[in-house]
């Protein structure tokens, strides 16, 4: 995948070098050229100096051939900018915007745009630490949805998929049975021995894992 990173600090920099290592072409743009320093001599991608929401400088990154754009500097309303114009100008499929601001996130969540807020989801995170949980967090998906594991419980062998959907709150994504994961449909039984993938509203976990005879 061609993908650009607006911002070049602690997390522009990290992201850019994990993308590298998984083979990705990355192009990284920031106005600082020190900034750009911190990638190192071993970055094998682009650099571009330049304001991150300036067309002509997203132009020369090569934003009308990204497949992916995540802009990640210290402002929240450039990564806004610079998100909106590369998703709703540019077209790049994939487009993600650091947002500080947990209320401007919600409200930028609601117009279609994906934002990550680091505080959110650090406390979301530190949460789940300190308490006890039965569920595997696997991913995070923004600051409200959590992707968990959970070993099926007892109660649950020989009952569908559809028994513990909860429409708006929890769904089935896969089932890993035998080594083996697939996809399940809503007639699915659950065997003895499945890790059932769930797709959760982090705020319903508790009344899920209770669903699920967890808790």
């Amino acid at each position: 995948m061609r993908i650009i990173i607006i911002g070049c600090g602690r997390v522009g920099a990290g992201l850019a070098h994990s993308l590298g290592l998984r083979g990705h072409a990355v192009v990284v743009v920031d106005r600082d050229p020190v900034a750009l320093e911190r990638l190192g001599p071993n970055f094998k991608g682009r650099t571009v100096i330049g304001v991150g929401f300036d067309r002509d400088v997203l132009i020369e990154a090569g934003i009308e051939r990204a497949d992916g754009l995540a802009a990640v500097t210290a402002s929240d309303e450039a990564n806004v900018v610079a998100a909106r114009l590369a998703s709703q100008f540019f077209h790049v499929p994939r487009v993600v915007a650091r947002v500080y601001d947990q209320r401007k996130a919600e409200i930028y969540d609601r117009l279609g745009l994906q934002t990550i807020s680091a505080t959110a989801w650090g406390i979301n995170r530190i949460a789940d630490l300190l308490t006890y949980s039965e569920f595997e967090p696997l991913m995070s998906l923004g600051s409200d949805v959590d992707v968990v594991a959970v070993d099926v419980p007892p109660m649950l062998v020989g009952r569908t998929v559809r028994d513990v959907m909860v429409p708006g709150e929890a769904h089935v994504v896969a089932i890993s049975r035998g080594g083996k994961t697939f996809l399940p449909t809503l007639g699915t039984q659950f065997q003895s021995g499945d890790l059932i993938h769930l797709a959760l509203l982090a705020a319903s976990a508790a009344r899920i894992s209770q669903l699920l005879g967890l808790g």
